[in-house]
């Protein structure tokens, strides 16, 4: 795929498919990592070199969702992942404890957990059940190689909004109890996550002000297709 091109208009969910990453897609998935995360912190981006050593690191844990009706095929979504044993007693912790500057160093081959570094897809693609079939395909991974399940740290997108008028725990309180809808957050909780509690400080990024959540679903559980 061309670095340079871009998704229009979303197609059918028949165009698209989903795949492991492979080496070819590195240069795509930098871009597509730009417009996913437009306000991140461009130093906590995937760049092309990452996505070449994740490959490296642990090929069985990263997929990609394309666009089978372009020619060439274009990169439409995405998800990085690694193993890690998991302390729940101690939560607390960064994306760059774990992304370790991009190089996913912090995986851990006997890990026990499957750490969802990152999902995201194409803003013209979105609504489609494509992070849904990520997250399916991460599932996978887990039951293959029987893992205890997998987590990650959703970003609470909605609340860089609404910042100046509720603290973050009563914006995370509103999610739990359905009052409020994050459009991160609420997504992952019908996919079956289960909120585990606020993480402070986790990426930089103004849409969460930084906020992000704790977030478990077991081997046992499924992710249920798209209705």
């Amino acid at each position: 795929m061309s670095p340079t091109r871009q998704a229009r208009g979303g197609g059918s969910n028949e165009t698209v498919a989903f795949r492991a990453t492979d080496e070819s897609d590195a240069a795509g998935l930098e871009a597509l990592q730009s417009l996913v995360f437009p306000t991140l912190d461009d130093r906590q981006r995937f760049k092309r070199e990452h996505y070449l050593r994740h490959l490296e690191v642990f090929p069985e844990g990263q997929f990609v969702a394309v666009d089978c009706s372009s020619v060439p095929e274009c990169l439409v979504g995405m998800t990085s992942s690694l193993r890690l044993n998991f302390d729940f007693s101690r939560p607390d912790h960064r994306f760059e404890d774990v992304a370790q500057g991009g190089w996913l160093a912090a995986h851990d081959a006997s890990g026990r957990w499957l750490y969802g570094a990152d999902i995201g897809t194409h803003p013209d693609y979105r609504r489609r059940g494509i992070a849904r079939g990520l997250y399916r395909l991460r599932h996978q991974t887990v039951r293959r190689l029987e893992l205890a399940g997998q987590l990650t740290v959703g970003m609470m997108r909605g609340y860089g909004l609404h910042r100046d008028r509720m603290s973050p725990q009563r914006y995370y309180e509103g999610i739990l109890s359905g009052a409020i809808y994050d459009p991160t957050i609420s997504t992952q909780m019908k996919l079956g996550f289960e909120p585990r509690g606020l993480i402070e400080d986790y990426v930089n990024d103004p849409v969460c002000d930084g906020w992000g959540v704790l977030l478990v679903v077991h081997r046992d559980c499924d992710i249920p297709p798209r209705a």
